[in-house]
């Protein structure tokens, strides 16, 4: 993208005062945080209404995770394509057609009769939120000094936090007091609202030097990605026990065969130079898999407690409000606890309280006091978005400017793998219980004890990498 692309047509840049601060760095950021928010919500608010969902496709509630996975794998796939797609065709038309796409598919999930429309659905409206975020996310890490990183990402990022737990009580308040399809159809306004903003905002941004197409490492991308999500999902099923295992292996081959490729060719659609940047790694990944952590417990808690504890829609949406009020408890409490204590210490002794906070949900049971539930999940909040953030920040502590679209996408293709893997991983290790224990009907409180533990076992093995950082790792961004 050109140096002026962060910037409306007739802005002129003050080189004596901080990018972030311009209006328009602000107004885009704030834009970029919508379409976040959107993107993620969609991720995870049809997990309270699945069991309303299943029963109308006649399936299980636990086979529904692919509506999840479906549009989590898709925004995965295409993210290394939107940096491409930007360049070639400017960054307005691209996010306008990407917030349009998003909207009319919206409407389409809505309208379906079956899974099979539905989650060809849910696949297009992650082609487009793949186009939204990356972008938009860019035009502001490039104008953003380091002193005040944290402070932006946290303006982008947080509605991602957010919205995961917001989504399950808003669906539970929908499917009770109306009916599924209105879980999409809220996007509408949503999406009307966005596109006149972006088109009034957002930059044309084309560049003068457009790279040629990496036709080979996409197919090779795409290939890897869908053969690991598609393997997790038939894992779990007897009856696709050896596909699952053939696309997982598949699925590995393919994505050694692309990172050579990315490592040898001259202009690769998703560049990995900046993995060598410790801190970057790290980010990349110890934090994906502590995201996979993360992103399972929205698609976990609302079954457990409708499938497993037989509560209603709304009560366990409302169960899972407690994790929002640690979320937004810890916020403004995040930065200064990083400055005071740095970013490994963080790290490590705050991703232990969210591991903790994870195995003690396998503990749960239908007769569990609610204050005793809420405190559970608010104290899990509070570690999630504490850890959320660190991870987040230090990410692009280390990448110079010029690097810093190459770390944008990568860091944003495995950000929503990690999620995607996330659910993948949970509804895995559901079924893989459910087969063992003969629960061939319904899952069963002890399946998802499984699931907890076995997810806290993932978060407890992405605090490895933290524990290889220096004590002062990312310390720049964390200068006042």
């Amino acid at each position: 993208m050109s140096s002026q692309a962060n910037y409306p047509p007739g802005h002129t840049r003050n080189p004596t005062v901080p990018a972030e601060r311009t209006p328009s760095a602000t107004w885009i950021a704030l834009l970029v945080a919508v379409t976040f928010f959107m993107e993620n919500l969609d991720a995870t608010v049809i997990s309270t209404a699945l069991p309303q969902i299943a029963e109308q496709f006649g399936k299980a509630p636990v086979d529904l995770n692919i509506g999840i996975s479906a549009y989590l794998l898709a925004v995965a796939i295409f993210i290394p394509l939107s940096g491409w797609v930007a360049d070639r065709f400017g960054t307005r038309r691209v996010f306008s057609l990407a917030i349009s796409l998003f909207t009319l598919a919206s409407l389409w999930c809505g309208l379906s009769h079956s899974l099979e429309s539905f989650v060809a659905a849910r696949v297009l409206q992650g082609i487009g939120g793949a186009m939204m975020v990356p972008v938009g996310r860019l035009a502001v890490l490039r104008t953003t000094e380091k002193k005040d990183l944290v402070k932006m990402i946290a303006v982008i990022t947080w509605p991602g936090l957010v919205a995961p737990i917001l989504g399950p009580p808003l669906g539970g308040l929908i499917v009770t007091h109306a009916s599924w399809p209105w879980i999409f159809y809220v996007n509408l306004p949503l999406g009307l609202i966005a596109l006149a903003w972006a088109l009034w905002m957002v930059p044309k941004g084309t560049a003068e030097n457009t790279r040629p197409f990496d036709s080979l490492g996409f197919l090779l991308l795409a290939g890897a990605c869908a053969a690991l999500m598609l393997g997790l999902e038939w894992l779990g099923g007897s009856e696709h026990l050896g596909t699952g295992i053939a696309l997982l292996l598949g699925g590995a081959v393919l994505a050694v065969l692309a990172i050579r490729h990315c490592r040898r060719h001259p202009t690769p659609l998703l560049p990995l130079g900046p993995v060598s940047i410790d801190t970057f790694r790290v980010s990349i990944f110890g934090g994906s898999l502590f995201r996979v952590a993360i992103s399972a417990l929205p698609f976990l808690l609302p079954l457990l407690f409708q499938v497993g504890f037989g509560f209603s829609p709304v009560y366990a949406g409302t169960l899972v409000l407690a994790v929002f009020a640690g979320n937004l408890a810890m916020k403004p409490f995040t930065t200064a606890i990083m400055r005071r204590f740095g970013f490994r210490q963080v790290l490590l002794v705050n991703g232990l309280i969210g591991v903790a906070s994870i195995a003690a949900c396998a503990l749960f049971s239908a007769d569990t006091p609610w204050p005793m539930v809420a405190l559970v999940l608010f104290i899990g909040g509070l570690s999630r978005s504490m850890q959320f953030t660190c991870y987040n920040s230090i990410g692009f502590a280390d990448v110079p400017k010029d690097r810093m679209s190459e770390a944008s996408t990568l860091f944003s293709m495995f950000f929503q793998l990690g999620m995607g893997v996330g659910v993948a991983a949970a509804a895995l290790l559901v079924r893989l219980s459910m087969s063992v224990q003969h629960h061939a009907a319904h899952a069963q409180p002890s399946d998802f004890r499984v699931a907890f533990i076995g997810i806290a076992v993932l978060g407890l093995i992405a605090l490895v990498d933290a524990v290889k950082l220096p004590s002062q790792a990312g310390a720049q961004v964390l200068q006042r």
